[in-house]
């Protein structure tokens, strides 16, 4: 089942519920060009399920960890990694055992060799400076 939404930047709390009513594992991979919003999507995310951390981008760290009254939140940026093969030396396996937490990755294609069968993908696109398309696959 695939989901498909325009919305301009203001109104992105406002679909931030259909996300989450439309996401049917708890391993996310964000697709979309640099600037379209990923992490910006994650922010909101967060804040939706209860999460009071100030969320930013993992683009140095790598992955930031992020705690709502129900679960943990792993926020990863691979944009950075050299080889897949990175993400092993950091225990990306791990953080996929971990079912009882949500994961969202950016920049997903390059770990795709490690990427669990389950994960649900979310593609953002940019349709102009305000507005954007966002489609859950």
């Amino acid at each position: 089942m695939s989901f498909k939404i325009e919305y301009s930047l203001d109104e992105i709390d406002r679909i931030v519920p259909k996300i989450l009513d439309n996401l049917y594992t708890n391993i996310i991979l964000l697709d979309g060009e640099m600037g379209s919003g990923k992490t910006t999507l994650v922010k909101h995310l967060v804040k939706n399920l209860g999460g009071t951390d100030e969320v930013s981008s993992p683009t140095f760290a790598l992955v930031n960890e992020y705690q709502t009254p129900d679960k943990k939140i792993y926020h990863f940026d691979l944009y950075r990694l050299e080889d897949e093969t990175e993400a092993l030396d950091f225990g990306i396996e791990e953080y996929f055992a971990d079912e009882n937490a949500l994961i969202f990755i950016e920049w997903p294609q390059i770990i795709e060799t490690y990427i669990p069968e389950n994960s649900q993908k979310i593609r953002i696109i940019v349709k102009n400076s305000d507005t954007r398309i966002l489609e859950i696959l």
